[in-house]
C-alpha cells in the first residue's frame, strides 16, 4: 500500500518546476470584463490590485472558525462548494462560480483556515494546517449552512479536502470534482525518499522545514507564492492585478503559521493534534471514493497524468479527464471546462 502511495507521490511531484464572462449572478459582482490578459484557451477576467471580485462576501461560524465565503446563484439551486489550495484564495474560481450560477447551481467558495477573512473563534485554537483539521472545516461549514449534500470540487489543498470529505462522508457528497485526483496523505508513506529530480519539485516542503524558511517565507509572502505561481503554471500568463488580488489573501494574521504546519505536518516535523488522530488513521488507509467523481490532470502532474495511478480508489461512476497546456491551477487556467466537469459530474 505504501509502495502505490510513494508511486503517487512521485508523480505528483515529478514535473512541479516544468518550465463567460458575466457582469452578476447571485450576491456578488463581477467587475472588469476580459480584456488584456489570456490563458490557454480560455479568457480570464482582468483585475484591480487587493480588490475581490466577489462582493459582498459572508460571514458564519463553523466550527471553530469564522468563515469569509463568497455566494452565487439561487439560494435553492443544487449546493457546489468550491475549496481552494495554497498558494491561492477564492479568485481561482471567479470565472467558474458565474458559469455554475448561470446553470442554477448554488456557489459556495470559502476562505481556507489562514486565507482572507476568515478566522479562528478562539485564540486558545491552535493553527493547525494538517489534513484531517481542513475536511473537518468543511464539514462544518455545511452544517452551518445547513446544507445536508453537496457536490465539492478543489485543487491542490481544495482537492485533498473534497476527496477526503469524500471518502469518509459519502452521505454528505453528491458527486466530486478533484484535480490531479487522490491526493490524501500518509504520514508514513511520505518518509519515503523520492528520486532527485522529484525531490527538486518539494524545495519549498524542505525551506518551510527550517527557520529560516519561516523567516523567508514570513518576510516574502508575496514574491514567494508569486513565484510558486510561476513555476507551477509556466504557461499561464497571469498579470500583477490578478496575482495582488489573491495575495491580499495571504494578509491573515494566521496565515504562515497554517502553511508551516501544514507542511511540516506531511513531513512529520509537527504534531498532528489528538482531537484528529482517529481521523487521520482512517486517512491513511487509503478509503476508496464512491461518489460519483471526475479527476482532472494538467501539465503539472506530469508521469502521473494518465490518472492510474488512483484510478483504483475511486469506485463509483468516474470519469478522468486530461487538459494539455494548463497548469496547476486548473480553475483559474481553464474555468469553462473545470465548470464543465462539475455539470457532467452532477449528471452521472
Amino acid at each position: 500500500m505504501f509502495e502505490q502511495i510513494d508511486k503517487d507521490r512521485r508523480h505528483f511531484v515529478g514535473t512541479a518546476l516544468m518550465s463567460v464572462a458575466a457582469s452578476q449572478f447571485g450576491v456578488f459582482n463581477l467587475t472588469n470584463r476580459p480584456a488584456s490578459e489570456k490563458s490557454v484557451g480560455q479568457a480570464s477576467m482582468t483585475a484591480q490590485p487587493g480588490r475581490s471580485l466577489f462582493e459582498p462576501l459572508k460571514q458564519i461560524n463553523a466550527g471553530v472558525l469564522s468563515v469569509s465565503y463568497a455566494e452565487a446563484g439561487p439560494l435553492g439551486g443544487p449546493p457546489v462548494i468550491l475549496l481552494h489550495g495554497w498558494p491561492y484564495d477564492i479568485h481561482a474560481f471567479v470565472e467558474v462560480a458565474p458559469i455554475l450560477a448561470a446553470k442554477g447551481y448554488r456557489v459556495i467558495i470559502p476562505y481556507l483556515r489562514g486565507y482572507g477573512e476568515t478566522r479562528f473563534i478562539s485564540a486558545d485554537t491552535i493553527r493547525n494546517g494538517e489534513q484531517g483539521a481542513m475536511a473537518l472545516d468543511a464539514i462544518a461549514l455545511m452544517d452551518a449552512l445547513k446544507i445536508e449534500k453537496a457536490i465539492l470540487a478543489g485543487f491542490d489543498w481544495g482537492s485533498r479536502t473534497a476527496g477526503i470529505v469524500a471518502a469518509i462522508w459519502p452521505e454528505r457528497v453528491k458527486a466530486l470534482v478533484a484535480v490531479s485526483g487522490y491526493l490524501a496523505v500518509n504520514l508514513v508513506a511520505n518518509q519515503q525518499p523520492l528520486p532527485p529530480k522529484a525531490e527538486l519539485g518539494w524545495w519549498y516542503q524542505y525551506y518551510f522545514s527550517t527557520e529560516r524558511g519561516v523567516l523567508g517565507y514570513a518576510r516574502n509572502t508575496y514574491d514567494f507564492n508569486k513565484l510558486i505561481w510561476q513555476l507551477v503554471s509556466p504557461k499561464w500568463n497571469f498579470d500583477e492585478a490578478t496575482y495582488a488580488r489573491t495575495a491580499a489573501s495571504f494578509n491573515n494574521p494566521d496565515h504562515v503559521a497554517i502553511v508551516i504546519h501544514n507542511y511540516r505536518w506531511r513531513l512529520s516535523l509537527a504534531n498532528g493534534e489528538d482531537t484528529y488522530g482517529k481521523l487521520e488513521q482512517r486517512i491513511f488507509a487509503r478509503p476508496v471514493i464512491t461518489v460519483p467523481s471526475i479527476t482532472i490532470a494538467s501539465d503539472f502532474d506530469g508521469a502521473a497524468a494518465d490518472g492510474r495511478g488512483y484510478a483504483d480508489r475511486f469506485t463509483g461512476k468516474y470519469a478522468h479527464r486530461v487538459l494539455n497546456g494548463i497548469g496547476h491551477n486548473v480553475p483559474q487556467e481553464a474555468p469553462q471546462a473545470f465548470a464543465q466537469a462539475i455539470v457532467d459530474v452532477d449528471a452521472f
